[in-house]
This record gives C-alpha cells, structure tokens and sequence, in this order.
C-alpha cells in the first residue's frame, strides 16, 4: 500500500498554528457590515451564513488538511466528512460541495487521487448532497477537503455563542483521534486506529437530525483545536465558564494507552500552550490532559443544551445509533472563558 503519510508534513491531523495565532491574523483585517451576513469572523465559529431571505439562510465552509491515513478511499471519505461537519454544526443541511487538491502529480499515480476522490463523493453522497466542482493544484504534499455550502432557516441557525449558565454540555463521538493517528504511524494499537477510522468517517448527520428536534442553545464540532479549545472559544463566545467532568468523557478504545506511551501529536502541545485560561484538578491523571488538547478529525458535534431537556436528548441520540454521545459538563455564570477540568 502506497504510504501517503508519508508525504505529510504536518505530523498530525491538525493545523501548524494554534487558536490565539488564527485570532492574531484575523483580527488585523477589517471587519464588513452587511445586515444579511449572520454568522462571520467574530465569535470562531465554524462557518459563515448569510441571510438569502426570510426563510433561507446560506452557510458556507471549507476545510482540507494533509493525509492522515495511507489508504486514499479513507483519506477521502475522512477529509469530506470533517468538512460537511461544520455545516451540521450550524444546524444545517448541506446541499453542494466543491473538491479542493493538492496532489504531487510526478509521485504519486493518478489513481490515488482518482480513489481519493471517489472517498469523498460518496460521503458528500451519504449526506445527501452533490459534487458541483472544485480545483486542484500541483504540489509536493498532498491535501484534500471540500467547500460545503448548506442551508437552514434564518431562526433555526445554531453558533457556538448561546450558551447559558445552567446549560448541560454533550459530545457526540469518543476522543482521541489524534494520538490514534500517531499511534498508526507507528503500526500500534489497531483495534484502537480500527475506532479511530470508523469514528472519523462517521458523518455528524444522525446527531444533527436528532438535535433539530431539541432546544440547542450553542453547538460546534471538536476539530484540529481539540476539545478544550472548542469550549473555550464557545465558553468566549457565550461569555461563561465551563466546568468538565473528565470521568464522563467518553474515549476512544486504546486512546488511553497511546497518550501513556507518549503518542501525543504536536499540535497538542500547540493547543496546551494556548489555552492558559483551563485549569485542572490535580487528581486529573495526565493523559487525560493530553487527551482533553488532543486534536481531533472529523470529531463529534459538542452542545450546550438545557437542563431539563439533556436527559431526553442523550437518550434520542443513543437510540439513534450514537453510542458514544455523553454528557460531560456545565455552563456556569463565572468568569467568561474559563474551563474547569476535574
């Protein structure tokens, strides 16, 4: 089997740069006004929407990253659905996608661009949308991902800054893909790379289509910046404080072990480093740690919910097939931004 890790640079399943590094850059452009965009750059949400008219909002995502498995129908198959996930996330219904490549065209055989692409239209497929196009480009690392467009009602958009005090935190799928996928590199724990795959190309679409039916009052998926740093930037966003339950976590098989052995990729030390504002328990065992800055592909969507509806919901998402969801903490009317880890 062609080994297409071999051509990544990254080391991992998420980006070079940290959270605080994307704000840096963001925030020296300057901002638009337009009535009609409802969704920008300003609160790190997952994608943008735009008002088309009282009933149609338009949301709009891209995402591509370098290869994180060897097999290229996988490949496919995870990179489209980690792009799909953000507009799930915003409590939309993705309708078109567009490929974007990057393919070393005097390395590799066209062929594995060829299944690379056939990985990802059937997940577009599976979603329930179509492939309207894309672009491609020489070069020596492959990439690939997708430019999901969707839709949702105008009301019914869901952003990661409406989280209450008193809300109920919930994850959709296991943690740990990232040491995982470092643990793959070094041909280690395959019943847990085996979870790690499925988790991966699971789409969030029978988690959103379970939520469209709850009160949700924030909601994002857990990507590259792993599951503190998406908190936090919805903890930021809704202007609270969150406490986690490290004991509800829910884990992927053997993701345990591999942070034990010290397969932590890189970028969760990135993601540590960043994140000064989470304070942990000292019973909190230190692979959990790493685990709570692991970075994630194609992760679960994490919600901030009511109260008196997160009983029902996790129950709804279980029935639903989504055995991992689970319910891991509370919003607090604290200092803004916080996270506390026990």
């Amino acid at each position: 089997m062609i080994k297409l890790t071999e051509y990544s640079k990254n080391g991992g399943c998420a980006a070079k740069i940290g959270p605080g590094d994307l704000a840096g850059v963001l925030g020296q452009l300057p901002r638009t006004a337009d009535p009609r965009l409802l969704v920008g750059i300003d609160t790190s949400d997952d994608a943008g929407v735009y008002k088309l008219s009282d009933t149609i909002a338009l949301i709009q995502t891209v995402d591509f990253f370098t290869p994180i498995v060897d097999d290229p129908y996988l490949f496919g198959q995870i990179a489209a659905a980690n792009s799909l996930s953000d507009v799930y996330a915003m409590g939309g219904k993705p309708l078109t996608a567009m490929n974007i490549v990057a393919f070393p065209v005097c390395k590799l055989d066209p062929g594995v661009l060829l299944t690379i692409l056939q990985g990802g239209q059937d997940k577009v497929i599976e979603a329930g949308a179509v492939i309207v196009g894309g672009h491609s480009i020489h070069d020596d690392e492959p990439k690939y991902g997708l430019s999901v467009t969707g839709i949702a009602h105008p009301d019914k958009i869901l952003t990661n800054a409406g989280a209450k005090p008193g809300d109920v935190l919930l994850i959709t799928k296991a943690i740990g893909t990232g040491v995982l996928t470092m643990a793959a590199r070094a041909d280690m724990f395959p019943e847990g790379v085996a979870a790690a795959i499925r988790s991966m190309v699971k789409l969030n679409k029978a988690a959103a289509q379970v939520m469209d039916r709850f009160t949700i009052h924030a909601c994002t998926d857990i990507t590259g910046f792993g599951l503190l740093g998406h908190l936090r930037e919805m903890a930021i966003a809704s202007n609270v404080s969150m406490d986690i339950d490290t004991k509800t976590l829910p884990l992927l098989p053997e993701a345990k072990e591999a942070a034990e052995m010290g397969l932590v990729p890189a970028s969760a030390y990135n993601n540590r480093g960043y994140l000064t504002s989470v304070t942990f328990a000292s019973t909190v065992p230190e692979y959990i740690r790493d685990l709570c800055y692991d970075p994630q592909t194609s992760g679960g969507l994490l919600m901030s919910v009511p109260e008196d509806i997160a009983a029902q919901l996790l129950s709804d998402l279980k029935q639903a097939g989504i055995e991992e969801s689970a319910i891991i903490g509370r919003a607090f009317n604290k200092k803004g931004g916080e996270i506390y880890v026990c």
